[in-house]
């Protein structure tokens, strides 16, 4: 990857902490001196300027979660006689190839990433050329036939997602139909909010989520609390890394409870 330019950016002056995390927003100033507002989740615009995602959540932020999700599935693997180098990952919400990125470090049989806007997959052919053996820009809620088979032929056995989950980003019915494209004892890893596993939280995403690490279509291995980053004031943002064994598909019955929640 090439070195972007830095990017002038600047965080609300006022305290933000009355905004939800994916309401969350900054400014950045055109080479023209123009300031322009953009929410933590327009992910579209932001990915248009090179550099400008790894910039504020990276450096600004200090964000860890595609090297935090990567380590622990790597020590998931290491307890069983499984090496981590046969993996064929799925990397759902690939965004820009970070996450990639992580995983390509250590070493992987394939690399194919997904995301549901073009300009991630634009970006990362900008960004970081050859990283994925395949990226595709597809809606997980509405896969095609051709769509389903073209994912099975590459014999998927991993499934990563890192910070697209419970925002809306990632629906329930896009989660459950990438964790039911991978082989059934493959490999999944991922992040969420730490107020996600609360009982409080009555979203359907939540209950998904409670519902499946608890159940026999997933056996947990690694469950580590950890700080995601910070928040705009500079508070820490604390996510739990999930590594897990798929054993089995998530029926459409249950598919159909948590999507309509």
């Amino acid at each position: 990857m090439q070195t972007p330019k830095r990017h002038r950016i600047q965080l609300p002056q006022t305290s933000a902490s009355s905004l939800s995390q994916d309401e969350a927003y900054f400014y950045v100033y055109t080479s023209d001196k123009e300031k322009i507002k953009l929410r933590f989740h327009d992910y579209d615009k932001i990915y248009d300027m090179p550099g400008l995602y790894e910039q504020i959540f990276y450096d600004r932020l200090k964000c860890v979660s595609p090297v935090k999700v990567a380590e622990i599935l790597k020590s998931a693997i290491n307890q069983t006689n499984e090496n981590f180098t046969e993996l064929r990952v799925l990397d759902l919400g690939a965004g820009n190839g970070l996450m990639g990125e992580a995983f390509k470090k250590y070493g992987v049989a394939r690399l194919v990433g997904v995301d549901i806007i073009p300009e991630a997959k634009t970006a990362t052919e900008r960004d970081r050329p050859h990283l994925y053996d395949a990226y595709y820009v597809s809606d997980f809620c509405n896969l095609s036939t051709d769509e389903k088979e073209e994912y099975r032929s590459w014999s998927l056995n991993c499934l990563t997602v890192v910070a697209a989950l419970g925002f809306g980003d990632i629906p329930t019915k896009a989660f459950v139909e990438a964790f039911n494209v991978i082989q059934s004892e493959g490999w999944v890893g991922f992040n969420i909010k730490e107020t996600f596993l609360n009982e409080s939280d009555n979203s359907g995403f939540s209950r998904m989520i409670r519902e499946l690490i608890f159940s026999k279509y997933m056996d947990m291995y690694h469950l580590e609390r950890y700080r995601h980053r910070l928040s705009i004031e500079g508070e820490p943002l604390y996510y739990y890394a999930i590594a897990a064994r798929k054993n089995a598909d998530i029926p459409e019955e249950l598919v159909e409870k948590f999507s309509a929640q």
